[in-house]
């Protein structure tokens, strides 16, 4: 098991990062909000999980241990693989999804992309009370407005141009009307930004 990596940071995709460690180029794929604190260049740690298949090796990247630890639980669940594990947490933190399972919140689960009514239900059936108390109080929402420059400079670090990603986290938070966090913001303007191409 790869429980964690340290290297500096050689590239930044729309899924995943490559960190140097020890000469080695290692591809870890992760969620929108821990990439988007990656800076190229720089140094970075990520809590990891290698997952093994027949014919694959995969790493999973997380900002700290405790989102690595929900992505295993998550995974206890029948019918929940890595990459919806992995889409769980793009959508809901570890602390957001405690509560949404303390609150039996099926509505919460179901804006996971590929998670229905049936598969939110059979989720909090299953997980019980395997991720524990929330540890933090109630969940922490970022303020939209004053992490604005983060998400710009997120895009910006993924090879968009700073115009264009100005323009995209404008139109997304208009949109939004100031009601979401970071990473739902960052996900909006890569949803933007894919439709108008990198003009």
């Amino acid at each position: 098991m790869i429980a964690s990596v340290r290297g500096t940071v050689e590239a930044v995709r729309l899924d995943s990062a490559v960190l140097e460690v020890g000469g080695v180029g290692l591809r870890v794929q992760a969620t929108p909000a821990t990439l988007a604190g990656l800076r190229h260049g720089a140094e970075a740690r990520m809590a990891t999980s290698l997952v093994v298949r027949e014919d694959s090796l995969t790493l999973y990247g997380f900002a700290d241990d405790d989102e690595r630890e929900v992505f295993e639980v998550l995974q206890t669940v029948s019918g929940v693989g890595p990459r919806l594990a992995l889409a769980v947490l793009a959508v809901h933190g570890p602390d957001a999804l405690r509560a949404a399972v303390a609150a039996q919140d099926v509505n919460a689960l179901t804006k996971v992309p590929g998670i229905g009514k049936k598969g939110a239900q059979r989720i909090l059936l299953e997980i019980g009370d395997k991720l524990g108390p929330v540890r933090s109080g109630a969940p922490a929402v970022p303020a939209v407005q004053d992490s604005r420059p983060e998400v710009v400079d997120a895009l910006v670090q993924l090879g968009w141009p700073a115009r264009a990603a100005e323009d995209a986290v404008t139109a997304v938070l208009a949109e939004e009307d100031g009601g979401s966090d970071v990473a739902a913001v960052l996900r909006a303007a890569l949803q933007y930004l894919g439709g108008r191409g990198r003009g």
